[in-house]
């Protein structure tokens, strides 16, 4: 049913005390993560928004192809990162400079060196990023984004800057692609402008701004999560204000603003 979803509030150790407006950490918490609940109208795909004071681990995330292949569920995990704020030189590490085998992606996540070897972005606000399942990444510190992604959390951390957390270097090397990320999955979203950020194959984001275009409306042809960034949208009535999240059981049910800026987001049929 159309509405909004419910938000979550997740600590991290690489959280932030002091959240961008609308958000407010409660008092003596580090809030790394916002989740919107997926609704089980629509489970495939989870909206987040992430803020950093420190870096994150090293990572890397399986295919739906290879969480089938190992039992262990039947959806990977694709994301996309639109970069919402940053500080003075923030940076995210994205695949690597080079081409790396196997063995010596082990070694460097055993000695800290592959936060050297990786590819690292200076970021701004409007920088958009696809990180296909095998690619390694991570986000560094001073970063505020709105993730998009499949509905899993499967992660298979590789170097995580000595914190007393679990590494996966077996899952993860058996899946982690050594080599340069792929310059076509890396763009702007024009500010106060519509742009098809995300047209395959697994699901779709657009920036809309107004309201959508005849060929977005053709698009999106069932339930979408609408994600209003500057003004309200209603959805089946209700306002959704920005730093909130709302399903729709169809795109006929979004009022969009004449002079606001929303994500929309559905997987592909």
């Amino acid at each position: 049913m159309s509405g909004p979803l419910s938000m979550r509030l997740i600590e991290k150790p690489w959280g932030c005390a002091v959240l961008p407006a609308p958000f407010v950490a409660p008092a003596g918490q580090r809030i790394g993560e916002i989740w919107f609940e997926p609704p089980p109208e629509l489970p495939e795909l989870l909206v987040k928004y992430i803020f950093t004071s420190e870096a994150l681990s090293v990572q890397v995330h399986p295919s739906d192809a290879q969480t089938l292949a190992n039992g262990i569920g039947e959806q990977g995990k694709e994301e996309c990162w639109l970069i919402v704020d940053s500080e003075p030189g923030a940076k995210l590490g994205i695949g690597f400079r080079q081409n790396l085998d196997q063995e010596a992606m082990r070694r460097a996540a055993l000695d800290g060196s592959i936060e050297n070897l990786m590819e690292w972005h200076t970021v701004s606000a409007g920088d958009f990023f696809y990180i296909p399942a095998n690619t390694v990444h991570a986000i560094g510190a001073g970063i505020s984004l709105i993730e998009v992604q499949q509905n899993s959390d499967i992660t298979y951390r590789l170097y995580d800057y000595g914190r007393p957390r679990e590494l996966h270097l077996d899952e993860g090397m058996a899946i982690a692609k050594g080599e340069p990320y792929p310059q076509a999955c890396k763009g702007k979203a024009p500010a106060g402008n519509s742009a098809s950020l995300v047209s395959g194959p697994l699901f779709m984001l657009d920036q809309v701004a107004g309201a959508p275009d005849s060929g977005t409306r053709d698009r999106y042809k069932g339930r979408l999560l609408v994600i209003p960034r500057e003004g309200p949208v209603h959805v089946a009535g209700m306002e959704i204000a920005p730093g909130g999240c709302a399903l729709a059981d169809s795109i006929a049910d979004v009022d969009f603003a004449s002079s606001g800026l929303s994500l929309i987001a559905a997987p592909c049929e």
